[in-house]
C-alpha cells in the first residue's frame, strides 16, 4: 500500500469511527438533561422524558428504513443524507424554539442511532480479513465510548452554556462529521438498491408512537379518558395490521418470519426487555441525582454530576464485552444471556436498596454495565448460527428493532412507574424492583429457551 493509499484508509477509518462516536455523543443529549428540560420548559419531568423517547422511537422506526434505503447504490446518499437530518434536529434543538420544537430536534436527532448499522456495512465491504475484525471491533467499542464521552461532556456544557448550548456543541461536532463524510466516505456498491417498505414503517411509526403515548401520559389524561382509549385502540390495530403486511410483503420493512425460529426467540426477549430495563435504568439514576430530595429520595445534584454518574456504566459495559469472550469460550454461550439479565436485575435492585450516596449509585451502574457488556455485545453471535445466510441481515434487524422499542418503552415507562406509585421514595423502591423482576423473568426464559436452538455462538 502506497503513501497516497494509506492516508485515504486512514482518513476513512477516521471518518467513520467519527460518525459512530458523534452518533453516541448525540444521543447523550437526552438523559442527563431531563431535568433541565422540565426545569426550563417548566413541563412535569414524564413530558420531559419524551426528549430522550421521541430519539429512541425515531431510531428504532430509522434503523430498518435507513438499512433498506442505504442498500446498494443508496448507501453513501443515505448516509450523508441520515447525517444532514441529524445536524438539522440539533439546530432545531439549539434555538429558544419551544418544547415542541426540542422534541420534534431530538427525534431527527434519533436518526443518527440508524447510522451506526449503514457504517458497519461500508467497513464489511471496504476491509477484508484480520484488518476487518479490528476495524468492526474498533467501531462497535466507538458506540459505547461515545456515549460514556458524550454524557460528562455534554452535561459539562449543559451546567456552564445552559441547556441549549449543549446543543449547540452538538450541532458543531455533526457539521464536522458531515463535512468529513462529504470527504471520505466511499462511493456505492454496484449492486441493486432494496426497495423500502414505506407502508410497513408508517404503521409501524403510527401503533409505537400511538403506545407509548398511552403509556406515558396515561396516569395524567386518566386511563379511561377518551384520548387514551382512541390511541391504545389505535395503537394496538396498527401494530396488529403491520403484522399482517409484513408477513404477506415478500421484503418487509423487517421480515416477522424469522422472529419464530429456534434459537432465534430467546435474544429477540432478551433485546426487548433488557431494552426497557437498561432506560429504565439509566433515566431512574439521572431522576435520583437531580432530585432535590422533597419527594423523600434524591442527591440533588447538578447536571454535570448526571452526566459523570452515567461513565461507569459505559466503562463497564465494554469491560463486560470483554469477559464475555472469555465465559463463552469456557461455559459456552448459553450462560451470556442469563448472566447479562441478571446483572441488570442486581443494579436495579441495588440502586432500590441503597441510592442515599453517590458512590453506591456509581456502583449500581457499573453492574448494569456489565450485564449490557454481556448481554448486548453477544446478541448478534447467538443469532447467527441459527438463520441462513441470506437471512441474516434481517433477522438481526428484527433484534435491533426491538431493542431500540425497549429503550424507547423504558425511557416512557420509568418515570410512569414512578408517578403511578406514587412519586415518593417508596414509589423509587417500587419502580426499580419492578424492573428487577422484569429482568429477572428475562433472566429465567433465556435459560430455558428452546432447546433445539442452544449452540454455541460462530466468532
Amino acid at each position: 500500500m502506497d503513501d497516497r493509499a494509506a492516508r485515504r484508509n486512514r482518513a476513512r477509518l477516521t471518518t467513520l469511527a467519527l460518525v459512530t462516536t458523534v452518533a453516541a455523543v448525540v444521543s447523550s443529549l437526552g438523559a442527563p438533561l431531563v431535568p433541565s428540560i422540565a426545569e426550563q420548559y417548566d413541563v412535569s419531568v414524564t413530558a420531559a422524558q419524551w426528549a430522550l423517547t421521541a430519539t429512541l422511537l425515531a431510531g428504532a422506526v430509522a434503523t430498518p428504513v435507513l438499512g433498506r434505503l442505504g442498500s446498494g447504490r443508496r448507501r453513501r446518499p443515505a448516509v450523508l443524507g441520515g447525517i444532514a437530518v441529524v445536524l438539522l434536529g440539533t439546530l432545531l434543538a439549539a434555538l429558544p424554539l419551544g418544547y415542541l420544537a426540542l422534541v420534534l430536534g431530538r427525534a431527527l436527532q434519533g436518526v443518527g442511532l440508524a447510522l451506526v448499522p449503514l457504517v458497519l456495512a461500508i467497513a464489511r465491504d471496504a476491509y477484508r480479513g484480520v484488518e476487518q475484525t479490528r476495524v468492526l471491533a474498533l467501531l462497535s467499542v466507538t458506540t459505547v465510548a461515545g456515549a460514556g464521552l458524550g454524557y460528562p461532556v455534554t452535561s459539562l456544557i449543559a451546567a456552564y452554556a445552559g441547556l441549549h448550548g449543549a446543543y449547540v456543541f452538538g450541532s458543531v461536532l455533526v457539521l464536522v462529521t458531515l463535512l468529513r463524510a462529504l470527504r471520505d466516505v466511499p462511493a456505492d456498491l454496484d449492486v441493486a438498491a432494496q426497495p423500502v417498505d414505506l407502508t410497513g414503517a408508517a404503521l409501524l411509526t403510527v401503533g409505537t408512537l400511538s403506545v407509548l403515548l398511552v403509556v406515558s401520559q396515561g396516569e395524567t389524561w386518566g386511563w379511561t379518558s377518551a384520548p387514551v382509549v382512541v390511541l391504545a385502540l389505535l395503537g394496538v390495530a396498527a401494530l396488529v395490521v403491520w403484522g399482517w403486511w409484513s408477513l404477506r410483503r415478500p421484503q418487509p420493512l423487517v421480515d416477522l418470519r424469522l422472529a419464530a425460529r429456534p434459537g432465534v426467540v430467546g435474544p429477540h426477549l432478551v433485546a426487548l426487555v433488557l431494552g426497557v430495563g437498561m432506560y429504565g435504568l439509566l433515566s431512574l439514576a439521572v431522576v435520583v441525582v437531580r432530585a432535590d430530595g422533597s419527594a423523600g429520595f434524591g442527591l440533588d445534584l447538578g447536571v454535570a454530576v448526571a452526566g459523570l454518574v452515567l461513565v461507569p456504566y459505559s466503562v463497564a459495559s465494554v469491560v463486560g464485552s470483554q469477559a464475555a469472550r472469555r465465559v463463552e469460550r469456557r461455559w459456552g454461550g448459553r450462560v451470556l444471556l442469563p448472566l447479562g439479565c441478571s446483572s441488570f436485575a442486581a443494579s436495579l435492585a441495588l440502586l432500590a436498596w441503597q441510592h442515599e450516596h453517590l458512590w453506591l449509585l456509581l456502583v449500581a451502574m457499573a453492574v448494569g454495565g456489565l450485564g449490557s457488556g454481556f448481554s448486548f455485545s453477544s446478541l448478534a453471535g447467538l443469532i447467527v448460527p441459527h438463520v441462513p445466510d441470506s437471512e441474516t441481515g434481517s433477522a438481526l434487524a428484527l433484534n435491533q428493532l426491538l431493542r431500540y422499542l425497549g429503550f424507547a418503552t423504558g425511557s416512557a415507562i420509568s418515570v410512569v412507574l414512578l408517578q403511578v406509585y406514587g412519586g415518593d421514595g417508596t414509589a423509587l423502591v417500587a419502580a426499580l424492583l419492578t424492573l428487577a423482576g422484569l429482568c429477572l423473568a428475562a433472566a429465567v426464559a433465556a435459560s430455558v429457551r428452546d432447546p433445539r436452538g442452544v449452540a454455541s455462538p460462530q466468532p
